[in-house]
């Protein structure tokens, strides 16, 4: 396995939270376990959980083995949008779990990988998400980038740090906005309460920022692009609800009623840029949008 080399770049920001931060797909429990092996150092010494860091300090962190995978390869169809040797890009339908996890054991976009894929799939993120770089929710259209090979997966993690992979949204959210584009910069944690959500957390939340824009304006709805500079988890759509503009169909941070006709919420990954890792050429790609947000706008124009 490879060493990760990464910059700091907040002043006194502990060693955990850092990689946590820095490597996307590391909780921070895991952060914590690699520390605890020695695995991070820098300087020549051996980090410690607690330790801060200088902004600017390079933190070489040595990725362990993947443990042996147990999920079974499943023939579940893939419209692949982009395919090599280092990485495949895939458009996920909504109703795709991404992953294994408790409650969907199976019939995920990582069974449809290890069926579609075979061997070559990256081991990074162990046994529960073999090739995964970054995730989109469940009920959440479009674009999605899985690495086949550790080299692959090292490089990609290093652009979500350092924001060259780029993933902008389309979605439809309620109320219309006073401006026609605009930043929301809102750290972002588990909600206080109800542990299944995200909420703005000041105090103890990860840096979160999405970039936002006006599309189009319809009565009591905006069509809005998104673009992400982070990637917490329900950035998006705790973002646009911290700000009075729920998406369209999300039960969870808006209007609890379900939206006639929507599984979820109205958003898609609609486009994805990022640095070949072999190629070093940038690699840009976009996916239409799917025929029910598309019917969801020719409603609104009526």
């Amino acid at each position: 396995m490879g060493t990760l080399r990464l910059t700091a770049d907040r002043e006194g920001e502990r060693a955990d939270s850092f990689l946590a931060r820095a490597v996307p797909e590391l909780t921070r429990s895991a952060a914590q376990k690699l520390l605890e092996r020695g695995a991070a150092g820098s300087k020549g010494k051996k980090l410690r959980k607690n330790d801060r860091l200088a902004a600017g300090q390079e933190v070489e962190v040595e990725l362990p083995s993947p443990e042996p995978v147990e999920i079974l390869p499943q023939n579940i169809p893939l419209d692949v949008v982009y395919e090599d040797g280092d990485v495949i890009v895939v458009n996920k339908p909504v109703g795709l779990v991404v992953h294994p996890a408790p409650g969907h054991p199976d019939g995920t976009l990582v069974n449809a990988l290890l069926y579609h894929c075979g061997d070559s799939l990256s081991g990074i993120n162990g046994e529960l998400r073999p090739g995964i770089v970054h995730r989109i929710d469940r009920d959440t259209s479009g674009l999605i980038i899985a690495a086949k090979n550790d080299k692959a997966h090292l490089a990609l993690a290093a652009q979500l740090q350092d924001h060259s992979l780029a993933r902008t949204y389309e979605a439809v959210a309620a109320g219309g906005f006073r401006e026609d584009s605009g930043t929301v910069d809102a750290p972002i944690g588990r909600h206080p309460v109800d542990r299944k959500k995200m909420a703005v957390d000041r105090r103890n939340g990860r840096e979160a920022v999405t970039h936002w824009s006006v599309l189009a304006r319809y009565s009591g709805y905006t069509h809005v692009e998104c673009r992400l500079e982070t990637g917490r988890t329900h950035q998006i759509r705790v973002h646009l609800a911290s700000i009075g503009h729920p998406l369209l169909g999300d039960t969870v941070y808006g209007a609890r009623k379900p939206c006639p006709g929507l599984a979820g919420q109205c958003l898609h990954a609609r486009r994805l840029r990022f640095v070949h890792p072999s190629s070093g050429e940038a690699v840009e790609l976009e996916c239409p949008l799917p025929p029910w947000f598309q019917q969801v706008l020719k409603t609104l124009s009526l």
